[in-house]
């Protein structure tokens, strides 16, 4: 059993970023197995995906499921767009992929102590809403969708009496929602590289078209950059500071939020891993303080 480095005051914050994600997928990987362990995580969208894998201990897994899966219209396509009214097919992707053909490790994600909070937002008030998936079934794997549904291409997800959508509406980066819960050092992994910042929402219309059944949800969207790019000050500032660790693409990964192409898809996955090894003892001292 490889014993795991942890320091119980130190979070990990995990942002989303669709396909973009498959780097966090390589840094996370590294993180294992150099055995390095965190007492909370917190995911958004694709960081709530493919983060999962990390409590599960799955090296490899989000890589491998999204190079098999390429291609196939049951997984993400404009025919599942059409036929469910959903972009990243619900039923395939969330229950059939992980408890059928890559199965995840639903008893190792149980017995690891690693607390992994997902981040969604309420379609109907904009604010975001945190979950705590405390074991894997069903009703948690429609979390981890809800936190990854983007609008437009998703319908709302219903739990708890909430209608709920991508996590990265409301809260993009949730370290200060890692502080409030006592984690004051934190772990941040992006999916864009240091210093980028959203440029201001062009076409406000269009938004407040395709969402004027969700007048909370253009709002978000129309803010969208502003709240972005005031979290990755505040995030820049906290590792000025000494609180956080940042782990960055070094360049623009330069694939899409629903990208097929596998060679993208594995390169994005190995400048992760490039880019973890590179701060392995960095990220080691950290924990050690």
């Amino acid at each position: 059993m490889k014993s795991f480095l942890c320091n119980d005051g130190v979070g990990l914050v995990l942002e989303g970023g669709g396909m973009r994600g498959l780097f966090t997928s390589g840094v996370l990987d590294v993180m294992l197995e150099n055995g390095i362990a965190f007492p909370c995580a917190a995911g958004v969208s694709a960081g709530a995906c493919f983060g999962v894998n990390f409590k599960s201990r799955q090296i490899g897994r989000a890589l491998r499921y999204n190079i098999q899966m390429v291609g196939d219209r049951r997984y993400m396509s404009f025919h599942s767009l059409v036929s469910s009214g959903d972009y990243v097919n619900s039923e395939f992707c969330y229950h059939t992929m992980p408890m059928e053909i890559d199965v995840f490790d639903v008893e190792e994600y149980a017995r690891n102590p690693m607390q992994f909070h997902v981040v969604c937002t309420d379609v109907d008030s904009g604010k975001a809403v945190y979950k705590n998936v405390e074991r894997i079934d069903r009703v948690a794997l429609d979390w981890i969708r809800a936190s990854a549904s983007l609008p437009m291409i998703s319908k709302p997800v219903e739990l708890d009496g909430l209608r709920l959508l991508d996590g990265g509406l409301a809260d993009a980066i949730p370290v200060q929602y890692m502080e409030r819960l006592g984690y004051g050092r934190n772990v941040v992994v992006l999916t864009q590289p240091l210093g980028y910042r959203k440029r201001p929402t062009r076409h406000a219309w269009l938004y407040k078209l395709l969402c004027r059944d969700y007048p909370a949800v253009a709002q978000c969207l129309l803010h969208r950059p502003e709240m972005y790019n005031a979290q990755l000050e505040y995030v820049e500032m906290q590792a000025k500071n000494g609180r956080i660790l940042l782990i960055a693409p070094p360049e623009k990964l330069g694939i899409g939020r629903v990208e097929q192409d596998p060679v993208k898809l594995k390169s994005a996955y190995n400048l992760g891993r490039r880019a973890c090894e590179m701060q392995l003892a960095a990220i080691q001292d950290f924990l050690s303080r």
